[in-house]
């Protein structure tokens, strides 16, 4: 064990300074962040500046209903429409409300704000009306304040179904960058060793298993830092953004169910890609060799973002029991819905079960072919010979 971590410490030090493993863990963070700021970006400016001139009845009804919609008014008065205009244009107010009749903006009226101006403007003109007929607007207001209609959903599932889209949308990403890009760190690690025959000397005091393991370990716990940073990237960023409050309840299990299906996932994929990555001995061999894994990765992609939509599906359903789909489908399916525990429990098992055969396979494959150096060797061959050792 001590010579397989020492392997896995290596692997920690030369590829964690590496500038490729540092700028995309920056930019892996930067674009966390950035998702996580984009309802941000699209809700609005959470406060404006409205300058009145001869607009008295504005300001207490806009300022009720502003601050229903968590939306602050600061108000200014003006003494006529040319200084409104001025003001407008040179930024003081965001609009100005002129005689009761008009709102000046520098281009278009906020969305936002023009509705609120515009339904306090029908509040102050109607209470005015009620006066000028003899009634008390507040005595007519007490009579119209019914009580909404209550709203009940027959599917509480379903009431955080927009916030669950994105988050599963967003793990599914982040799930998919990080595997690939770690089986290709893994399988170009392997081929570095093997071309330059570093492998022989390694191998002379260690065991080939030790020096794969290790190696998948010290990339695992690389790739498990990317994953941590990531996460603690989209939660600064939410929490900055003030968005960390709408996030839908159960995050916290979505998240660290996330991590456990991660490292099952990179456990399998990395393990045939260190098995491949033998068989060859130049880096531009690798791409083709790992053809058939990223291709396999790729479809579990796809169908995890299909289940983003429907998560009950037949389709992910079944797949989310599947070994190695089920590592991408079902925090997927955990992040956009209730999943009986009965599902998950059988999908980790079958997982670790899948991962456990990979383990054993891989190691084979790259006990027998990574001394092998020269030519392509070809997978059935190494097949073969497994099966006359044995």
């Amino acid at each position: 064990m001590n010579n397989l971590w020492l392997v896995a410490q290596r692997e920690i030090t030369v590829h964690g300074r590496t500038k490729g493993f540092l700028v995309g863990l920056v930019v892996s963070a930067v674009l966390v962040a950035v998702v996580a700021f984009i309802p941000k970006f699209f809700s609005g400016p959470d406060s404006y500046t409205v300058g009145l001139v001869n607009s008295p009845g504005i300001q207490p009804a806009a300022t009720s209903i502003a601050a229903a919609e968590e939306i602050t008014l600061d108000f200014t008065d003006l003494p006529d429409e040319r200084a409104a205009r001025t003001a407008v244009e040179e930024g003081d107010v965001d609009v100005a409300v002129v005689d009761g009749s008009t709102i000046l903006a520098d281009g278009r009226v906020p969305g936002q704000l023009g509705a609120i101006l515009q339904s306090a403007h029908r509040t102050a003109q109607a209470e005015e009306r009620l006066r000028e007929a003899g009634l008390d607007p507040a005595r007519v207001t007490e009579a119209m304040n019914v009580p909404p209609l209550a709203e009940v959903s027959v599917n509480p599932a379903d009431d955080n179904a927009a916030l669950r889209v994105g988050a599963a949308t967003l793990l599914v990403f982040v799930l998919f960058f990080l595997l690939m890009s770690s089986i290709t760190t893994v399988a170009m690690g392997v081929v570095e060793e093997k071309g330059s025959r570093i492998v022989e000397l390694l191998l002379t005091s260690i065991r080939p298993w030790q020096l794969l393991g290790g190696k998948i370990l010290g990339l695992g716990l690389l790739g498990l830092i990317n994953f941590v940073v990531v996460l603690a990237a989209g939660v600064a960023a939410s929490a900055a953004a003030g968005t960390i409050d709408d996030l839908p309840p159960g995050i916290g299990g979505t998240i660290a169910g996330a991590l456990g299906w991660f490292l099952l996932g990179y456990a399998f994929f990395a393990t045939l890609a260190a098995g491949l990555g033998a068989l060859v001995s130049r880096q531009e061999e690798v791409n083709s060799v790992l053809t058939p894994l990223t291709t396999l990765l790729l479809a579990a992609y796809l169908i995890a973002f299909s289940a983003v939509i429907d998560p009950g599906s037949t389709l992910a359903r079944i797949l989310s029991l599947v070994p190695p789909f089920s590592s991408m489908i079902m925090p997927v399916r955990m992040a956009g819905g209730q999943v009986p525990v009965w599902e998950v429990a059988l999908g980790a098992f079958l997982m670790l079960l899948a991962v456990l055969v990979v383990l054993r396979v891989g190691a084979g494959i790259y006990q027998r072919a990574v001394l092998r150096t020269g030519a392509r060797v070809r997978l059935g061959e190494v097949v073969r010979s497994a099966s006359a050792g044995s």
